[in-house]
């Protein structure tokens, strides 16, 4: 019991700093101390000062000399690097997804993305729209990743998809491809329900590169 309050109130940080990231209460290139840490967790300073060395080790902040902690900013390496990690991960894992993934699975993915759509032409791009189809999107790539059972790549996945959600948030308008997106997600759910893993790896790769590309900038 001694042991498991620590490791609670570490997870609680982590979590608690993440959210605020992509929330943009805290912006990447930004410096932050560890009392403003624990002013923006909540969570008392011996937490903080265990979550520091974590958020080193995933790249979300780093200690520069004489300056402080700062947060991970976003250059072109960041984008390059981040995108080339999902790219390998998800094509392997999308090839098995498309041959053991449960009928009933694909067709909530797909009803959940048709769902999406439908709001859109109903509603417009609406922040709630918006929040929907993010944790669509979002929910169909952990989904994928998961499906391999391996909790290593699980978590590794996880650490990678902060920084791109983050790169999505300071770099792309998100409005203008809601629609164009879960289109992307429909035809990579096609490609899965053939069966045919190549298929499948070939619409998610496509899926990714121009998620990185739009991005950086490229049409």
């Amino acid at each position: 019991m001694l042991e498991r309050e620590p490791t609670k109130l570490r997870e609680q940080a982590y979590d608690s700093f993440t959210r605020h990231l992509l929330a943009r209460d805290v912006r990447p290139g930004q410096f932050i101390s560890q009392r403003e840490l624990v002013e923006l967790t909540g969570l008392p300073l011996g937490a903080i000062r265990e979550l520091v060395p974590r958020l080193e080790a995933e790249g979300l902040i780093k200690t520069v000399p004489q300056r402080g902690m700062q947060v991970a900013h976003i250059d072109l390496n960041l984008i390059r690097d981040a995108y080339q990690f999902r790219l390998f991960l998800e094509r392997e894992a999308v090839a098995l997804f498309a041959e053991r993934a449960p009928d009933e699975l694909l067709a909530k993915l797909r009803a959940d993305h048709e769902r999406v759509l439908e709001r859109v032409a109903r509603e417009g791009n609406t922040p709630d729209v918006i929040a929907e189809a993010q944790a669509v999107d979002w929910g169909m790539h952990d989904t994928i990743i998961d499906a391999l059972g391996n909790e290593i790549i699980s978590k590794a996945y996880r650490v990678n998809a902060i920084k791109t959600r983050l790169i999505r948030e300071e770099l792309v308008r998100i409005d203008p491809v809601v629609a164009p997106v879960m289109r992307e997600h429909l035809g990579i759910l096609e490609a899965i329900e053939t069966r045919d893993g190549r298929k499948a790896a070939a619409a998610i790769s496509a899926h990714i590169e121009n998620a990185r590309n739009r991005a950086m900038g490229i049409s």
